[in-house]
C-alpha cells in the first residue's frame, strides 16, 4: 500500500452518495398566531385630537387575545375617557415611557423626536408621514432606533386604493367647504359674502384643484349649499366619475394655466385637493395667481399635509389657523379632519382594527408584509434602512427598495 494510500481517510459512502437519495419533502409550516401589544400614545403636537383606536375597537382587539396600553388621557379631545378604555379592557398608562414598552406604536400624529427616542428595534410604527412637518433628523433617528415604521397615507387596500386617506379625505372634501363658508364671514375677517346663493344676489364661485375624493365631498357641500363650482383635473377619467357620482353636469377642465387663472381671478374661495401616491403634491397655482385672485378670497389647501399645491401655502395649527398673503385668507391646517375628532377616531379606527387583526392571525405584522403588498407600501423605514425614494432625495438619504430587504417569509 502506497504511503498516499495510507494517508487516506476512509469516508462511508452513505456521506458521499446521499445526493442521489429522494429527499423528504419538506412543507411550510404554518405560523401561530401571535398576539399583539399595542400601544396608543395621548397626541402632544398639532392639537392633534384624534385617537388612533376608539373603545369598541379596542374591545375587538382584547377579544381576539391582544394586550393594548393606551395613555391616560389619549381619547379625552375625542370624548372618550379612560373609563370607556377601561371598560373595553385596555391597560391605562400613566406615563408615555409605559406606553413606548408595546410592540405596536398607533398614532395619528407623526411622533417627535422625543418619542422616538423612547422606541427600540423592530419596534412597528404605524402614524401619518406629514411631508412639511418631518425632517432629516426624523428619518435618521427611526433609522437609528432600526424602527419599522408605515405612513397611514401609504397604506394601499386589496383595490388598490388608499383607505385612510379615502375616508379622512370625505371629512376634509365637507369640512374645507364649512370652513370656507366660515371665513368668508365678515365675523371671521372676510368680505361678507355668503357660499349659497340667495334669490337676486349671484352664487359665491368656487374651484377646486382635483377631482378625486376631497373634490367630490367638497363638490356635493358647495352645491347642497347653492354655490357655483369649477374643478380642475388632468385625470379625465376622474372628472368623468366625479360626475356620474355627484350625477349633474359641472363644469370641468384640464390644468390648463391659461383657464385655471381666468377662474382662480374671479373665485370666491378655492380648494387644494391633489394628492400624490408618493412624495410631495405639485405646485398648481403660482403666486403670481394667487396675487391676481380677488381680495378677500379664501384658499383652503387641503394637500399641505404632502406640501400643498398653492405656492403661498405654509403649515398653520388651529391656535392660529389662518393667515393673509397677497390680501387672499390662507387655511392649511394638514389636519384638517380633526376639527370633527369623534368621527374622524371612528372613522380610522375602522380602517386599522382588521389590519391589526390580520396582523395578528399572520403570526405578526413583519409576517403580514411579506405576504401583502399594500401594507409594503406604507412602509418608509425598514429595520435601519430609509426605502421610500421620494424621502431619499429629498433628505440626501440612500434609500433601498423594501421587496430587497424582505426577502423570505419571517
Amino acid at each position: 500500500m502506497s504511503d498516499k494510500e495510507k494517508k487516506r481517510v476512509p469516508v462511508p459512502k452513505e456521506f458521499t452518495e446521499g445526493q442521489f437519495v429522494p429527499q423528504t419533502e419538506t412543507l411550510q409550516v404554518p405560523s401561530k398566531p401571535n398576539k399583539l401589544f399595542i400601544g396608543i400614545p395621548k397626541e402632544i403636537t398639532m392639537q392633534e385630537n384624534r385617537v388612533a383606536l376608539v373603545p369598541s375597537s379596542v374591545a375587538t382587539l382584547i377579544g381576539h387575545g391582544h394586550r393594548v396600553v393606551v395613555e391616560s388621557q389619549a381619547g379625552e379631545e375625542s370624548s372618550y375617557s379612560d373609563h370607556d378604555y377601561s371598560e373595553a379592557g385596555a391597560d391605562i398608562a400613566y406615563s408615555t415611557e409605559q406606553v413606548y414598552k408595546a410592540n405596536v406604536i398607533i398614532k395619528v400624529a407623526p411622533p417627535t423626536l422625543k418619542e422616538i427616542d423612547l422606541m427600540r428595534p423592530n419596534q412597528i410604527l404605524i402614524s401619518p408621514l406629514q411631508l412639511p412637518v418631518i425632517n432629516a433628523d426624523y428619518i435618521h433617528k427611526l433609522r437609528q432606533k432600526r424602527v419599522i415604521a408605515l405612513a397611514m397615507e401609504y397604506i394601499k387596500d386589496e383595490s388598490d386604493t388608499f383607505p385612510v386617506v379615502r375616508i379622512m379625505s370625505e371629512m376634509a372634501g365637507i369640512s374645507a367647504m364649512l370652513t370656507a363658508a366660515e371665513l368668508m364671514a365678515t365675523t371671521s375677517g372676510g368680505k361678507g359674502v355668503l357660499l349659497g346663493g340667495i334669490s337676486g344676489v349671484p352664487s359665491a364661485k368656487v374651484v377646486i384643484l382635483g377631482a378625486g375624493i376631497v373634490a367630490e365631498y367638497a363638490t356635493r357641500t358647495a352645491l347642497g349649499l347653492g354655490a357655483e363650482v369649477r374643478i380642475f383635473d388632468n385625470n379625465i377619467y376622474k372628472l368623468k366619475r366625479l360626475q356620474n357620482q355627484v350625477g349633474r353636469p359641472l363644469y370641468t377642465s384640464a390644468i390648463n394655466p391659461h383657464y385655471l387663472e381666468a377662474e382662480l381671478i374671479y373665485a370666491d374661495v378655492a380648494i387644494g385637493a391633489i394628492h400624490s401616491k408618493s412624495g410631495r403634491t405639485p405646485i398648481i397655482v403660482s403666486e403670481e395667481m394667487v396675487m391676481n385672485m380677488k381680495p378677500g378670497a379664501v384658499i383652503i389647501d387641503v394637500s399641505i399635509d404632502q406640501g400643498g399645491c398653492f405656492a403661498t401655502s405654509d403649515v398653520t395649527t388651529f391656535d392660529n389657523p389662518t393667515f393673509l398673503k397677497h390680501d387672499v385668507i390662507h387655511y392649511c391646517v394638514p389636519n384638517i379632519a380633526s376639527r370633527v375628532a369623534r368621527t374622524a377616531s371612528v372613522a380610522a379606527s375602522n380602517i386599522l382594527t382588521p389590519i391589526l387583526l390580520k396582523a395578528g392571525s399572520t403570526g405578526s405584522i413583519e409576517h403580514l408584509l411579506f405576504n401583502n403588498r399594500g401594507l409594503r407600501h406604507g412602509v418608509y423605514t425598514y429595520k435601519g434602512c430609509l426605502t421610500n425614494d421620494y424621502l431619499g432625495e429629498r433628505f440626501a438619504i440612500k434609500s433601498t427598495a423594501l421587496d430587497l430587504l424582505i426577502t423570505s417569509n419571517l
